[in-house]
């Protein structure tokens, strides 16, 4: 089957027996290279090329202005602001944000050479029509509102007027140049005959500069389509061509040429489902590995085309190592590089780093970059990884640039470089980015890594050109401009990959794929929300206005994307379609519209295969740890229960006897982290302490009302003291601690609102506070002494009966005190308060027999609920509760004790691991 150039070249070798005078305009550059091969391999003789255009080549050609950078365009149209007469401007910084889309804007209504005075006229009206202020005098900020909409156009002349002045224009302008400029061209290029090869969308100004060619001078068109889709009414795929042949005059009554019917053509067509993106490129190598087994020759004629070109670095990782060659001709976001993170995080450690220093979470992420890896890496010590150490290892909050001399001894220029302590501004700053890519270039020359050095080169061309503008520009030269600056260039810049399109596998983007064709075509992320992109607008004017100027709308940009899904097939024997099973509003829907409307045409219904891929799980059996008791463990086990074992540190074996194992018998803790703010543990102490002062000077006496007021009075200071001594050198004037803080003292006054509410309605005598309870066990079977400890938070009497209260920070529900069976408490955790509660009760009664009592509860945050009672049920969820504590009930939750140590001390029974 020809491909479309090779169609395009046989026609043009028996049509014109010398290119001399002709030109060949084309969608893009790779096409140019692309046919100009083709052309040297089917010509018979010997032949002068015929001169080969990219339509913007062609375009810059006839307006003779240069395309300006993305960044040359944002500083250019901020001096332009900066000029303008009215109210208080933007800094560099701000005007960044939203510079871009109004780039973007200008550019659109240029190509489709808009009368801007119109379009902005309009858009200034419909702004004020819309403002938010009802009353007929505006205020000052409205005012500014609507003079920013009304000075758009000026701004836009004056604009272009700068660019246009250093020959310079963006895209908008180069065509809008071009279209004026267009007679002249068209005088001096009489002899000289116009084909236009591919083209599908057309703005505007192209659409005016074909048509005038075509129409004044020799030319010709070729469109690259289908008869399957230019012959079907609504199809999207030939909505341009269509629209074309209604409206242009030229090819009224012409048969369109460069149609061919190719689609209904048989082909292996399979849509792959994948989870994930990395899965899809996975996918993507394992097919091309077995592709190269099934024919060696297959991989020179085929296209990997990425619909999310944010996966070419895991496609690249994904290659076998087996295949030669392979090409990559398409541009990789820069946002999506590790360079753009490095410089990002670098620009954001200097600009948030206060009088403190820097803030240690921000450092520790900086030093685990890969990159700044690499760069610490000398002589087998990794000073990023010594720091990062030191950090933790000192509990650094704020680090300066004294705590990291400290931290390693030499290597004072890498840390000057990395972590400077003065202010620099924006020319500075570059100055040690160009410094950090030369140490990364020669230690990635030595690894030779070369996708690396491909990066370096690009941010190192990009500082650059960021040098110049800001020595140029003096309103960008500080350090948060800079960082404005930085993330947008880096958001809208690609790297741009250039190989050999003539040989091996070609790895592309969907606008790169434009008139080639391949005969095994694998097209990546065919979701939507990717392909087509779905309902974006990053635009200032509305969508009404849009369509009524004929401007191009989502609409138009899914037509778009249609066509360059379809065109792919055209030609194609073997297409392989894959799609993220997984839906992700981040990375894409659902599997995309054109993988339904294929699966919907029943004229290629028989060509396809629908394949849901799943990568191969081979399931670990994971088995539940064992530890048998032996002499030693024996020994810590008696060790422990002469000591005492409290009700913590039973719940603990309750939930996982393993956890019991390591922390209460080895004494193993959590692994250690900075911790800048009060921990959960300590914030406990500090509300128990707090309340044990209030209430200790009121012991064994009935509560009053202003036994409650003095202590109100109290509240603060009592807990900055106890701050003081649990939080040694905490800071507690600021961020989370100053939270914290605040969140104890609002504790203890609501605890203390509930307290005088029930003492107006009870008589309540405080018995006891912060009681330590201690009590021996006999355990039938052991033959070492057992000790119950325990810290009773509160005993009081109320109205009369005895109450045993335990306080909570956290959050506390009724359903985990009340048990309906005995043995729940020492088997299942999530009783492990009802069951503290009993051991409470169990020593309280050791000290002093009770009679009745109840026991309960107090959970900070659960306060409404009031004190949760211990309460035994008859079943789940029965209303009958019986919140009495009795001599009854201590003997059945000894009983349920003495069977849970009985379990701990038996040599012969293993501590196992639950599933937690």
């Amino acid at each position: 089957m020809k491909s479309f150039l090779q169609q395009v070249v046989d026609d043009l070798l028996k049509t014109y027996d010398s290119f001399d005078n002709i030109i060949l305009i084309l969608p893009s550059k790779r096409a140019g290279t692309i046919l100009r091969t083709t052309l040297a391999n089917t010509a018979n003789k010997t032949i002068f090329s015929p001169k080969i255009y990219s339509i913007e080549g062609f375009v810059e050609h006839i307006s003779k202005l240069e395309a300006a950078s993305n960044m040359e365009q944002l500083f250019t149209l901020y001096k332009a602001y900066s000029a303008m007469e009215y109210g208080e401007k933007d800094n560099f910084s701000t005007f960044s944000k939203w510079g871009q889309t109004l780039l973007q804007d200008f550019n659109e209504i240029d190509r489709y050479l808009i009368d801007a005075k119109d379009i902005f006229s309009y858009l200034a009206n419909i702004q004020e029509i819309n403002h938010w202020s009802l009353r007929k005098e505006k205020s000052e900020i409205i005012t500014n509102y609507i003079k920013f909409w009304n000075n758009l156009e000026p701004l836009y002349k004056a604009f272009n007027d700068l660019l246009k002045a250093k020959k310079l224009g963006h895209q908008g302008l180069i065509y809008r140049t071009a279209c004026e400029q267009l007679k002249d061209y068209l005088a001096n290029n009489e002899n000289k005959t116009h084909i236009f090869l591919g083209f599908n969308a057309l703005n505007t100004a192209e659409s005016h500069i074909i048509q005038e060619i075509l129409t004044k001078t020799k030319g010709d068109i070729f469109w690259d389509s289908d008869t399957y889709f230019v012959e079907d009414a609504i199809h999207d795929a030939s909505y341009f061509i269509r629209q074309h042949q209604n409206t242009w005059p030229y090819l009224k009554g012409k048969a369109l040429k460069g149609i061919e019917s190719n689609y209904t053509a048989q082909k292996n067509i399979k849509i792959i489902g994948v989870p994930k993106n990395v899965s899809q490129t996975k996918y993507v190598g394992g097919l091309l590995l077995k592709l190269k087994e099934e024919d060696n020759n297959i991989l020179k004629n085929t296209a990997i085309v990425l619909g999310d070109e944010t996966l070419l670095n895991p496609l690249l990782n994904a290659i076998p190592s087996e295949l030669d060659t392979v090409n990559i001709t398409m541009g990789y976001p820069l946002k999506s590089t590790p360079l753009a993170s490095l410089f990002s995080q670098y620009l954001s450690l200097h600009l948030k780093k206060d009088s403190q220093g820097w803030y240690f979470q921000q450092l520790l992420d900086f030093l685990s970059h890969p990159y700044i890896q690499i760069l610490c890496t000398e002589k087998e010590q990794n000073i990023a990884g010594i720091i990062s150490e030191a950090i933790r290892l000192k509990n650094w909050a704020f680090i300066s640039s004294d705590n990291l001399r400290s931290a390693i001894e030499g290597n004072d220029h890498l840390l000057s470089l990395l972590f400077f302590q003065e202010k620099v501004s924006g020319t500075n700053f570059i100055h040690k980015c160009h410094q950090i890519i030369q140490i990364l270039r020669e230690k990635f020359v030595l690894s030779k890594e070369s996708l690396g050095l491909e990066y370096l080169y690009r941010f190192y061309t990009l500082f650059n050109q960021l040098q110049d503008m800001v020595e140029q520009y003096s309103f960008a030269n500080d350090l948060q401009s800079l960082e404005s600056l930085y993330l947008e260039i880096v958001r809208h810049e690609t790297l741009d990959f250039q190989g050999e399109p003539l040989e091996g596998l070609q790895i592309m983007g969907m606008l790169e794929s434009r008139v080639l064709d391949f005969e095994t075509v694998i097209l990546t992320s065919v979701n939507e929300g990717i392909l087509p992109s779905g309902k974006s607008n990053n635009s200032f004017i509305p969508f009404d206005l849009k369509k009524y100027y004929k401007l191009p709308t989502y609409k138009e940009k899914d037509a778009v994307y249609t066509y360059h899904f379809y065109r792919l097939l055209q030609r194609a024997k073997n297409i392989y379609l894959v799609y993220n099973t997984e839906a992700d509003v981040l990375e894409g829907g659902e599997r995309s519209r054109f993988l339904t409307q294929l699966l919907t045409d029943e004229n290629k219904l028989v060509d396809i295969t629908e394949i849901i891929a799943a990568p191969e799980i081979n399931p670990t059996v994971k088995v539940l740890q064992t530890i048998t008791k032996d002499a030693d463990l024996m020994d810590l086990i008696k060790e422990h229960a002469s000591k005492g074992f409290s009700p913590t540190s039973l719940s603990n074996y309750i939930r996982n006897p393993i956890d019991f194992y390591k922390r209460n018998l080895l004494g193993i803790d959590d692994v250690m982290e900075v911790e800048e703010t009060v921990a959960n543990n300590t914030f406990g102490t500090i509300v128990h302490d707090t309340l044990e002062d209030l209430y200790k000077p009121y012991l064994n006496t009935y509560l009053e009302v202003s036994m409650l007021q003095e202590m109100k009075k109290k509240i603060k200071t009592t807990v900055i003291g106890h701050f003081a001594k649990s939080f040694a050198e905490g800071d507690i004037s600021r961020g989370k601690n100053l939270i914290a803080f605040n969140v104890v003292v609002r504790y203890i006054e609501n605890f203390l609102k509930m307290e005088l509410a029930e003492v107006k309605q009870h008589r309540i005598k405080i018995l006891g506070v912060e009681e330590k309870l201690r009590m021996n066990i006999a355990v039938p079977g052991l033959d070492f002494p057992v000790v119950l400890k325990g810290k009773l938070d509160r005993i009081d009497e109320k109205d009369g009966l005895i109450r045993i209260i335990d306080y909570k920070t956290g959050n506390v529900t009724s359903p985990q005190v009340e048990i309906v069976e005995w043995e729940d408490a020492i088997q299942d955790y999530n009783y492990s308060k009802a069951f503290q509660l009993l051991c409470y009760a169990i020593m309280y009664n050791n000290d002093q027999a009770i009679g009745k009592i109840e026991a309960g509860i107090i959970s900070f945050k659960n306060l409404s609920s009031g004190l949760l009672k211990f309460a035994v049920k008859e079943k789940k969820g029965s209303r009958n509760k019986d919140n009495s504590i009795t001599q009854e009930t201590i003997a059945h939750f000894m009983e349920s004790i003495r069977i849970l140590i009985s379990e701990i001390g038996n040599p012969l029974v293993p501590f196992t691991e639950k599933e937690v």
